[in-house]
């Protein structure tokens, strides 16, 4: 069996589902005063979803452009949505909807892009690092 680390697309997934997650918490803490007074509606509980999704993300992403197609793009994708996603605020609350779907997209596509260039690029299947990476440089 495969380790994560060996099979991105595995950390790419459960990226995405964190991150969508993510997403539906804080569009629904509003909506649901129940939600929003118990811990699921804490700044620090929101933070360690988010710093969990980026860390899980980071890792995926680097292994991808590591072993596989050496393209750093979809990390920068993934920490700018990270960035705009830890700042929801910055437009001030009726513009946090915006805000969270917006770094959400960034990081949930970061992961697709992932995936699709780990799949299309087998030609460094089994070796440590991508020779992509390699000529990159």
């Amino acid at each position: 069996m495969q380790s994560p680390i060996d099979n991105p697309t595995i950390l790419d997934r459960l990226g995405i589902w964190i991150s969508g997650l993510c997403a539906l918490h804080c569009l629904a803490i509003p909506v649901l005063p129940l939600l929003a007074s118990s811990v699921f509606g804490e700044v620090w509980f929101e933070r360690t979803i988010l710093s969990l999704s980026i860390l899980i993300g980071s890792v995926a992403l680097i292994a991808g452009a590591v072993r596989y197609h050496g393209q750093v793009y979809p990390l920068i994708l993934l920490l700018t949505g990270g960035a705009i996603y830890w700042f929801k605020d910055m437009f001030g609350e009726s513009g946090e909807p915006f805000t969270i779907a917006v770094g959400a997209m960034l990081i949930i596509v970061g992961h697709w892009i992932n995936m699709r260039l780990c799949r299309k690029c087998r030609c460094c299947q089994g070796k440590l690092t991508s020779q992509h990476l390699a000529d990159n440089n």
